[in-house]
């Protein structure tokens, strides 16, 4: 164990020991933990305040500073269980919910112990050999894939709850905090019930998985653009390639209404993310990344080793299953109880659920039409939307010869020159019928122009070989006309090139103050006057 150099790089983060080819935690944690799972007969635990002091004494014996802590992370948890949970409620988590939890937790170095074991021997589907899936820390521009149980995140995520993990080089590594004190300590500097509701997710969360332990496996891959030919790496698009007449654009379907996650054919459901991968799911945020890492829990477990993201690279998660039900966003954000996630499981143990973590550009203001960020923005989408197991099918879209493209996409044979990419595959005939599920992406409190996101995710969904893109609008008043245009650029049959050409003008035009209109508008100027002949630009 001590000669891995994936535990190496993440052990500094966790609170386990390694010595004599082993993992464990110190005495004092364990026999502090057995207690715990005794019931509060046994270990006097039955209320917020004394979770707290439990707390302490856990994070006492590891040797964590108590300062490290938010100021108001007791308040928090006594707020929480004391005065906002019912006895009822309070009775059952303190006597089955903590029990189990710190069971699970007891548990953790065993189960780190054989993840490693067999995290050499994974073989992924559509590829000859093993891929290494070991926990460690993915850092930026090293792409890579890591599979984990869901058990072993929910002893993880336990660790969250009960702030056990080392706090003190997560900033010079580039990692947010992965520890609940912030969540909670928020509950009472600031109340609101949106931040209770969110506390509630995470408490159903451990109820269903004690209640009943999950037994499928979670990916997370860290994807980086390179001009490096490696098998690692996807290919980045060169600037002209965008220009480039090959390929078609794929099919736009416009949904005024509706959520992404509630899309029911497989699709990449496209995370609107920060550049650290969750955001504010662990303070007060609570917008679409926040909510989506809320619902679907497992999400945090990447926080615990995905440092924040370059403008080449993307994080695509498989497997992470939902378990609560919501209404409202933002301030109105309200847990709406149990979520039986009912998607079908790959061949790895995944459920068919992909988030692709992309994050776009913070307020760029009239900068976002300046060409680099034009191309920041759509190699950005491409990099999420990309399937590392088509390298070689990018790299022949990406020659200044395209004629080969059309056999490229009859052709299976050509996929599997690329079998031996890093990542987990999915045969050509699956992988060829999965698009993209998004939105408004990079708009709302990002800042960012909704007609041109909308359009430069189309280009890279196109780019990147999907069969479609569905997008969820939330009734934004700005893409009302949305579906007029994409028809109309589909019933011309443009290109990648020919929209992608049209844009750069358009965005030319907008940074010299040649026009105020909006893509639209400029595109089809006969929208805005309700005028039927929609003429050629």
């Amino acid at each position: 164990m001590e000669t891995r150099e994936d535990l190496n790089s993440i052990l500094e983060f966790l609170p386990l020991v390694l010595r004599s080819s082993a993992l464990f935690w110190p005495s004092a944690v364990v026999e502090a933990l057995k207690a715990v799972t005794k019931g509060p007969e046994h270990s006097k635990v039955d209320s917020g305040e004394v979770l707290f002091l439990a707390i302490s004494d856990l994070r006492q014996s590891l040797s964590l500073s108590a300062g490290s802590l938010a100021f108001s992370t007791a308040d928090g948890y006594s707020l929480c269980f004391d005065d906002l949970m019912s006895r009822a409620e309070a009775n059952k988590w303190f006597g089955e919910v903590l029990p189990a939890m710190a069971d699970l937790l007891l548990r953790l170095p065993l189960m780190l112990e054989a993840h490693y074991k067999n995290a050499d021997s994974v073989t992924c589907v559509g590829a000859r050999d093993g891929i290494k899936t070991g926990l460690r820390l993915l850092k930026s521009q090293e792409a890579g894939v890591v599979l984990l149980s869901q058990e072993l995140i929910g002893a993880l995520l336990a660790c969250s709850f009960f702030c056990l993990f080392p706090n003190s080089t997560r900033g010079a590594n580039h990692l947010q905090a992965i520890n609940f004190d912030h969540l909670f300590a928020s509950l009472y500097d600031n109340y609101n019930e949106k931040q209770e509701n969110k506390i509630k997710c995470i408490i159903h969360y451990f109820e269903i998985i004690c209640s009943s332990v999950p037994v499928g496996n979670v990916s997370f891959e860290r994807k980086v653009l390179s001009t490096d030919q490696t098998h690692n790496y996807i290919p980045h698009p060169k600037d002209e390639s965008w220009s480039k007449p090959a390929p078609p654009l794929c099919l736009f379907e416009v949904c005024s209404s509706g959520l992404i996650e509630d899309h029911s054919k497989e699709a990449l459901e496209v995370d609107f993310a920060n550049m650290y991968f969750g955001g504010g799911a662990l303070t007060r945020g609570c917008v679409q990344e926040e909510i989506r890492f809320m619902i679907n829990p497992e999400l945090i477990a990447g926080m615990l080793f995905l440092p924040c993201m370059a403008d080449n690279e993307a994080i695509e998660v498989v497997g992470a299953e939902r378990f609560s039900q919501y209404t409202g966003y933002a301030s109105s954000f309200r847990f709406c109880g149990d979520f039986v996630d009912k998607k079908d499981i790959d061949i790895m143990g995944r459920r068919k659920t992909r988030i692709i973590a992309i994050d776009a550009l913070v307020n760029p203001g009239r900068r976002q039409f300046r060409h680099e960020f034009l191309v920041r923005e759509v190699n950005k989408a491409f990099c999420g939307f990309s399937d590392p197991c088509k390298s070689h099918r990018y790299q022949m879209l990406f020659k200044d010869d395209h004629s080969s493209e059309a056999e490229l996409h009859h052709d299976p044979k050509n996929l599997e020159s690329n079998s031996d990419n890093l990542g987990i595959c999915q045969p050509a005939n699956v992988e060829d019928e999965v698009g993209i599920a998004t939105g408004n992406w990079g708009c709302g409190a990002f800042g960012g122009d909704p007609e041109l996101k909308a359009m430069i995710q189309w280009l890279a969904a196109s780019q990147a070989l999907r069969p479609f893109v569905v997008y969820y609008t939330f009734g934004l008043e700005a893409l009302q006309t949305l579906d007029k245009v994409t028809e109309w650029i589909t019933s011309h049959r443009w290109s990648v090139g020919d929209l992608w050409n049209m844009i750069v003008e358009y965005s030319s035009q907008r940074s010299k103050k040649e026009t105020q209109a909006g893509f639209f508008n400029w595109l089809l100027p006969s929208l805005s006057s309700d005028d039927p002949m929609i003429l050629d630009p």
